[in-house]
């Protein structure tokens, strides 16, 4: 019986896909969708937040927020966010993952509904009320990514696991997606309700005072989906590999997965007795854990850092680019809330075209071509296109060279998702012991909204011009988008380099990605755990 797997965990292994897998992607995804509404959807409306608030009578240009409080209001959930992976990651392996999943999600309905009602009488109290409920929705998604990502990894079968936790990740998609068609219908409602010029034919006229119910109405509606799920999250049955491993109810663990699965798992309480006598195992911060699993947690963070600085530092000068490009013609020449609608276009458009499907391709290959595979392949190429955008770049900028740099561009984002914006989410479910599943999933997490933050506020400076009188008001001199691209060139070559550090994980149980069948058995006979507990890396 040494090392043996209990039933009811077999019987997830093995289990065919059936309905309640679907639902659990849906119920799990939807927290995910939110997610990416919430976090995108400012930058829909950052521009018009300068107009309403920062408007400078007599000015040629419309108002703009100065660099400080962009920075603030497009970065501030991200702090948010990367504190509440780590707390809800270490929350969720102390209390249970469904226990805190529905704190996270209630968080985030009232937030969403908050940072929309943001008040004060001058344009410095509306910001700051924005900025602290941005902060605190920021750290109730924060809560969704270990949690979203482990309740999948410990539903799942072994055949699918990839496919179904991938699936979650890209209901950011649609999110996304979601966030910029809500923004192009408000924004053409409004635009057709309440006429105004253009900001060089009339500037106060330009923005019409409704247009202070755009950005808020755009902020609330990501408390819906949220709020929708809330009821199905709260239904979920503990995750078996928790209730069993963690928690040490193996009884509880089969009578909960009966009913999900349908089928009769016996209790087996030889093997109950068995775990109940067990110690709890090695904690984080031991030596066993840096042995066996310290390389793991290097590569899995470093990865997620180095691929969220260019991931967030390209979303954010997104709008930059477009400008640039011609897709959005000068602010002067367009009214507020018109501008908006060019913004919002955009950015459903690269959405649709490279965003979405890379989410996707990954759900369909990642079972079949392994996650070390897709991810180093997204360096890859993400390295390749980013040089190809920067080396040439005055090239990409005349005007008969615009759509091929948009094309490039779109690869440089389908390959981020069809490769390491996917796994790097993926593999840390699937490769720490059941008690640290969620704090380690967390802690990756974080490292990568901490190189979100550097992509998001680093970039903010860097793309500036050279020249700083061609630089954004308020701004330093940067080093250009040129240099920029060249950067994030070298820093996705280097996230090819840390995936090595990733082992793989297709088709195995997580018991045996963690080295926990062997944790398991009676003292005496447990093999040395270099067999399986401590994996090297594998060659590409």
């Amino acid at each position: 019986m040494a090392g043996e797997q209990l039933q009811v965990l077999n019987a997830l292994d093995v289990a065919k896909t059936q309905w309640y897998h679907f639902t659990a992607i849906i119920i799990a995804g939807m927290g995910f969708f939110t997610d990416a509404y919430d976090l995108f959807c400012i930058s829909l409306v950052t521009k018009l937040l300068g107009r309403i608030y920062y408007h400078v009578d007599g000015m040629e240009k419309p108002g703009s927020l100065p660099p400080n409080v962009s920075a603030a209001v497009n970065g501030v959930a991200f702090c948010g966010t990367l504190a509440g992976q780590l707390f809800f990651g270490w929350l969720g392996d102390k209390l249970g993952r469904k226990k805190v999943y529905g704190m996270t999600l209630m968080l985030m309905v009232i937030c969403s509904v908050a940072s929309g009602l943001s008040f004060g009488h001058t344009p410095k109290s509306v910001m700051a009320t924005l900025c602290f409920f941005r902060f605190w929705l920021g750290f109730g998604i924060g809560g969704d990514y270990p949690l979203s990502a482990t309740i999948m990894s410990e539903y799942a079968n072994k055949k699918t696991r990839g496919a179904f936790i991938a699936a979650v990740f890209a209901m950011q998609g649609f999110g996304i997606l979601a966030g910029g068609i809500f923004a192009i219908i408000l924004s053409s409602s409004f635009n057709a309700m309440f006429e105004a010029p253009s900001y060089e034919v009339d500037a106060l006229r330009s923005t019409v005072p409704q247009a202070d119910y755009v950005w808020r109405i755009i902020l609330m509606v990501g408390a819906l989906p949220a709020a929708l799920t809330y009821y199905w999250r709260m239904k979920m049955p503990e995750t078996a590999r928790y209730t069993a491993l963690v928690a040490k109810n193996a009884k509880r663990a089969a009578s909960d997965m009966s009913k999900v699965l349908q089928m009769d798992i016996e209790a087996e309480p030889q093997k109950i007795e068995q775990i109940k006598e067990q110690k709890s195992g090695f904690g984080l911060f031991t030596k066993e854990f840096a042995k066996r699993h310290g390389l793991h947690l290097l590569g899995t963070t470093s990865t997620w850092f180095l691929l969220d600085i260019a991931f967030y530092s390209q979303n954010l000068f997104q709008k930059d680019i477009f400008s640039a490009i011609g897709w959005i013609p000068s602010a002067k020449s367009m009214n507020a809330i018109d501008e908006v609608y060019r913004i919002a276009r955009a950015q459903t458009l690269i959405a649709l075209c490279s965003t979405v499907p890379g989410y996707w391709f990954t759900v369909a290959f990642i079972d079949k071509m392994g996650r070390f595979a897709i991810q180093l392949m997204g360096f890859f190429f993400m390295t390749v296109f980013m040089f190809a955008l920067a080396i040439p770049y005055d090239h990409w900028t005349h005007k008969d060279n615009r759509i091929g740099f948009v094309i490039m561009y779109s690869l440089t984002f389908f390959f981020a998702n069809f490769g390491p914006n996917a796994t790097t989410f993926v593999v840390p479910a699937e490769i720490f012991p059941a008690r640290l599943r969620s704090t380690c999933h967390g802690i990756s997490a974080a490292s990568g909204k901490l190189g979100a933050i550097v992509g998001a506020f680093g970039f903010l400076y860097l793309a500036q011009n050279q020249d700083k009188a061609k630089a954004d008001a308020g701004y330093p001199a940067g080093i250009g988008v040129k240099n920029s691209l060249i950067v994030l060139g070298v820093v996705n070559a280097l996230g090819f380099l840390f995936t090595f550090l990733v082992p793989e994980s297709k088709g195995k149980s997580l018991e045996e990605m963690s080295g926990e069948n062997e944790d398991n058995e009676p003292q005496g006979e447990a093999e040395p755990p270099s067999s399986n507990g401590r994996r090297e890396a594998p060659v590409a």
